[in-house]
Order: structure tokens, then C-alpha cells, then sequence
């Protein structure tokens, strides 16, 4: 199976180094098919991991400053669509999701720049009355292979504890 152990992900953002601005083409990487090979801590678990395939489309539009992903992931009866939009002024990406069950474009968008070739988004948001971030990070970027995780940090970036990984494989 196309899967990457945690392990080989960066453990910080903070050891990446400052971020390059964000331009047109970013995520240029990602236009085209892919299957995709998920592994994602089962909820209320800290072990256990389910593991299932998908697969996306991605489009770049608008000259670069956006990519749209129509992620399917069939075995779980699941679509949803990543929005990924620049900003040109601020030079930052913005990163929107929507799950087509709910049809609603997320309000805010995750954050972020790539970063010595990977592309983090950082947000902030509360667990159990306590702030904790979530990282969203695109790194092993190739022409045929990419990976994306979601972490979460519950000490202000210190550590990040794999919530979901995606093993992306060009179809």
C-alpha cells in the first residue's frame, strides 16, 4: 500500500524555515488524477487507524491563484471539495473545505505558504474549552506522488500528534 509512516513526516512547523511567499502556481503540483490511499486515526482513538482508498481530480484556474480538488472516496460514500485560493496582496493561500453531505463552503479558510517545498496551514480552535492548532502540511511533492497530513498541537506547536495521512499517486 502506497502509505508513508508518521514517523517521516516534519514533527514541527517551527523547524521549517520562514515561509516563502505565496504566488500563482502553488499548487500546480496537484492539477490532474490521483488515487489516494488514506489513514485516519479512528475517532475517540489514539491508536487505531483506519485505512481506505479514494481518489481526487484537481484543476488549476484562474491563472494559478486557484486549484479546486474533488476528492471521492467511494468505500466510505463520501465527496467533498478542496478550495485552495492566493490572496495576491497578502501573498498567502487560503485553504476552504466542504463536504458535499453538508454543501456548505467552510467559513475560514486554513491559512498558510509552502515552506522550503511544503505547503503548511496552521489554524487555531478549542478542544474541551482549551486552544489547541491544526496543521494541514502538503510535503514529499514530486511530479508523480505527494503527501498530505492533518495534526493537531495541543501545546501550542511544540508536538503534533497524525490525525488523518494521504499517500496522493498520480492515476
Amino acid at each position: 500500500r502506497p502509505y508513508c509512516a508518521a514517523g517521516a513526516l516534519p514533527r514541527s512547523a517551527a523547524a521549517v524555515a520562514e515561509p516563502d511567499p505565496g504566488k500563482p502556481g502553488d499548487f500546480d503540483f496537484l492539477t490532474g488524477n490521483w488515487k489516494i490511499w488514506n489513514r485516519k486515526l479512528k475517532t475517540g482513538s489514539t491508536k487505531e487507524w483506519d485505512e481506505f482508498p479514494g481518489e481526487a481530480t484537481v484543476w488549476a484556474i484562474l491563472g494559478g491563484v486557484c486549484s479546486i480538488e474533488e476528492l471521492r472516496i467511494p468505500a466510505r460514500n463520501f465527496s467533498g471539495m478542496g478550495l485552495r485560493v492566493l490572496d495576491a496582496e497578502k501573498r498567502e493561500w487560503s485553504d476552504y473545505w466542504m463536504n458535499a453531505k453538508g454543501g456548505v463552503l467552510g467559513s475560514e479558510g486554513v491559512r498558510g505558504s509552502f515552506e522550503n517545498g511544503a505547503g503548511v496551514f496552521i489554524s487555531e480552535d478549542n478542544e474541551n474549552g482549551k486552544p489547541v492548532q491544526y496543521r494541514g502540511l502538503w510535503d514529499g511533492i514530486t511530479k508523480t506522488s505527494c503527501r498530505w497530513s492533518q495534526s493537531v498541537s495541543r501545546d501550542g506547536g511544540k508536538t503534533w500528534e497524525d490525525l488523518w495521512l494521504m499517500q496522493w499517486t498520480r492515476a
